[in-house]
């Protein structure tokens, strides 16, 4: 059985989430910007994924399935569709680097505020796509 509700959870969610981004930002916490930008993409996309009638796959970035499922979104969005994608695989490959670190990268070195700007923006962006699409 589906849980038609966890589209609108993951949404609202997502929607708390964007207000938290301000706030690490007004911080300077650049690297948490990117890590919590990748969550709100994960989140919508993967909500998005559950509205065109399909399971997301437990991974973080289902953009092959948004692809996938994209002739089921009506014309004039599929362009915002096709960044949001974009931008789910883009952030993806940041998702443990911004968290964790690694040997050689400490993240609050290495990410700047123009990545946390454009990170945002994918947050953004994403979450305005999503909701016009669900229309939550």
């Amino acid at each position: 059985m589906k849980n038609s509700s966890l589209t609108s959870d993951y949404l609202l969610r997502a929607k708390a989430r964007l207000k938290a981004l301000m706030v690490l930002f007004e911080e300077n916490s650049y690297a948490d910007v990117v890590g919590e930008s990748q969550e709100i993409v994960e989140l919508v996309s993967k909500a998005l994924v559950r509205h065109l009638g399909a399971d997301p796959a437990p991974i973080h970035d289902v953009g092959d399935q948004l692809r996938e499922l994209q002739n089921r979104v009506v014309a004039d969005k599929h362009d915002a569709l096709t960044r949001l994608i974009a931008a789910s695989k883009e952030l993806r490959r940041d998702r443990e680097l911004s968290f964790y670190g690694a040997e050689d990268l400490t993240p609050t070195e290495f990410y700047s505020k123009a990545d946390a700007e454009l990170a945002m923006k994918h947050a953004e962006d994403g979450y305005k796509v999503a909701t016009e699409i669900v229309q939550v």
